[in-house]
């Protein structure tokens, strides 16, 4: 079944979705309008879009120590209600989020919190590389090329759009909507703070998120 930009644009209007997560949807859902609704919910993606208006003044601030006090996060984390900042599944996902930041080291919440001028620094950066190659490509060539990269740099840079340490079959985006989908509450991460002893010294690099990962399939063993 085909579908035509006014059907992308009704599963909006009936979701809240962004057009492309509408438009992709409906691919997956070759056409059928209710079975893209559908997908959407189970994404989490329509009752988070829902709830973006709400005002969500309760939550919580956690923290994460790594082992041996190397590494330290704090975490604030807000949701609509007293009641399910207190609940089990809030706490799990706030405390998840503080090993994210430990592991992971984002710089930003989202990006568009990027500032411009970094971004356009980066760029500046990515292209001179590009031309500074020994075959350098046409320049629109490597106008796209800079563009992929600074996609690679919010991957890396930005918590929302990392992969998420404990299943990288998601993004932190995707557990986010999970979470609001069955908590049924407006959550945002609002800001944090990440320590590293000796941050800023020369000492040995180490893989936290390797790390944190090799726990993960311990404790599933474990549990075998």
């Amino acid at each position: 079944m085909s579908f035509t930009a006014k059907d992308v644009q009704e599963l909006r209007a009936r979701t809240g979705v962004g057009m492309m997560d509408c438009k992709k949807a409906l691919v997956d859902a070759n056409g059928n309008m209710e079975k893209a609704i559908e997908i959407l919910r189970e994404k989490g993606m329509a009752t988070a879009a829902k709830r973006a208006g709400k005002i969500a003044s309760q939550g919580i601030i956690d923290t994460y120590i790594h082992m041996g006090g190397k590494i330290g996060v704090m975490v604030e984390v807000n949701c609509e209600t007293d009641f399910v900042a207190k609940s089990d599944l809030f706490k799990e996902f706030a405390h998840n989020i503080a090993l994210q930041i430990a592991a992971a080291k984002p710089a930003y919440i989202k990006k568009e919190e990027v500032p411009e001028e970094v971004i356009k620094k980066e760029k500046e950066i990515l292209k001179a590389q590009a031309l500074n190659e020994e075959n350098p490509k046409p320049l629109p060539i490597i106008e796209k090329m800079v563009e992929g990269r600074i996609k690679k740099f919010y991957k890396e840079n930005c918590l929302m759009e990392q992969d998420y340490v404990k299943d990288n079959s998601k993004t932190i985006t995707t557990l986010l909507h999970e979470t609001i989908s069955a908590i049924g509450e407006k959550i945002d991460i609002r800001r944090f703070v990440r320590y590293e002893m000796g941050e800023g010294l020369e000492k040995k690099q180490e893989n936290l998120a390797d790390e944190i990962q090799a726990q993960v399939e311990d404790a599933k063993k474990k549990l075998k």
